[in-house]
């Protein structure tokens, strides 16, 4: 292991910064609406601020706050933060993020998850905090080629248990990390005692009864809506990716226009989703700049053409079942939205099941209230 602080140099911030002042506004027809993709004038107000009102340097120092580290685990570098609880009696846990998110997600619980007594919690409450990027992400290395989510399991398990020495720990995750978190389940059940999702992947489950046929018939329906992405991602990442590495501007309409689909918002009195009713300007930012520090855009996609060449191959595609137990915090994502608790229980141990009122794809920062309470409550009964 070795410490890492996130220090953008001032060359990259300015080329970032000119571009941005440079896109051709007069190539962007107005749709009128989130409908077509991306909102031209939250696009363009976004684009006035992030020149003249964002602080990349504040950004920087808040993602500072915590020890953040670089470990080489067979041959991959992770970025994570791993930031120790003083209560005595405290589990490591570990929280794994997805695509269009990053360890920035999870930055303001990690406050509440070392120091439960100082944040409205119980003692037994405190964890070990390990939130690592995403290989290809953020500020962890590039991967030499496509890397598919049971590698990523394979090698944060390794980071957990060879690199941290962790005999036993927790996981969580939502997206991409939920997939990951599931695969530790099944391949490191030795040293994972449990794990918690926001989201399911229920692999070969089946869809019998009509309350679950009726999800399956609304998920596809949904799909062929919103996946257009990851079909590219998957298929023609590369293409993409050159178009991406010449826009950050581009890169922030591809990921943010995500934000507003994925979410659970209020609507407006046109019926357009209300993004900055749950997110700020500086954090749409921040997690865009993540993506940009190092251009790594491109390699996140990478995740999806390894996950494409490999899927029949994993365990849950195969029927494999996680028998550890299982806490799921079923959030009304309106892009994915969960499946019914029968479907889940095809694949997973569920212990534990919420319905939750509100929050969507991106539930750690749309609502972390009911967040930080699920998972406290699903890992008091893990002990």
């Amino acid at each position: 292991m070795r410490e890492f602080h996130v220090n953008l140099p001032q060359a990259r911030l300015d080329a970032i910064l000119a571009k941005v002042l440079a896109f051709p506004w007069e190539a962007m027809p107005d749709a009128g609406s989130w409908s077509a993709g991306a909102y031209v004038p939250f696009m363009r107000d976004l684009a006035a601020y992030w020149v003249d009102g964002y602080d990349w340097r504040a950004a920087e120092a808040a993602l500072n706050r915590y020890p953040q580290f670089l470990a080489n685990v067979d041959g991959q570098d992770i970025h994570f933060y791993h930031v120790k609880s003083a209560v005595p009696g405290a589990r490591a846990l570990i929280l794994t993020h997805g695509w269009p998110g990053s360890v920035l997600e999870f930055q303001h619980l990690i406050e509440p998850l070392i120091d439960p007594l100082g944040h409205g919690g119980k003692a037994e409450d405190a964890f070990h905090v390990v939130i690592p990027s995403l290989p290809g992400y953020g500020f962890s290395g590039k991967p030499a080629r496509p890397i598919d989510p049971g590698m990523v399991a394979s090698l944060f398990a390794r980071l957990m248990t060879d690199v941290l020495g962790y005999d036993r720990y927790l996981a969580q995750g939502g997206d991409w990390g939920a997939i990951v978190t599931t695969l530790i389940a099944i391949q490191d059940a030795a040293h994972c005692q449990a794990i918690h999702l926001n989201m399911m992947f229920s692999g070969a489950a089946a869809a019998v009864t009509d309350e679950e046929k009726a999800w399956a018939a609304r998920a596809d329906g949904l799909r062929f809506q919103e996946s257009g992405y990851s079909h590219v991602q998957m298929t023609r990442p590369n293409s993409l990716g050159f178009a991406m590495a010449d826009s950050p501007l581009g890169v922030a309409a591809w990921i943010i226009e995500k934000f507003a689909h994925w979410s659970d918002l209020p609507k407006n009195a046109a019926g357009e989703p209300e993004l900055l009713a749950r997110y700020s300007r500086d954090d749409l930012l921040t997690n865009v700049m993540i993506y940009l520090a190092q251009d790594t855009f491109v390699t996140s996609t990478w995740l999806y053409r390894g996950f494409s060449e490999k899927v029949r191959d994993l365990p849950i595609a195969k029927g494999a079942r996680v028998e550890i137990p299982t806490g799921v915090a079923a959030f009304p994502d309106p892009a994915f939205p969960p499946p019914p608790r029968s479907i889940g229980e095809k694949t997973y141990n569920i212990i534990h099941w919420t319905d939750m009122p509100r929050g969507g794809h991106f539930a750690a920062m749309e609502a972390p209230d009911l967040f930080l309470a699920d998972v406290r409550t699903f890992f008091r009964k893990i002990r």
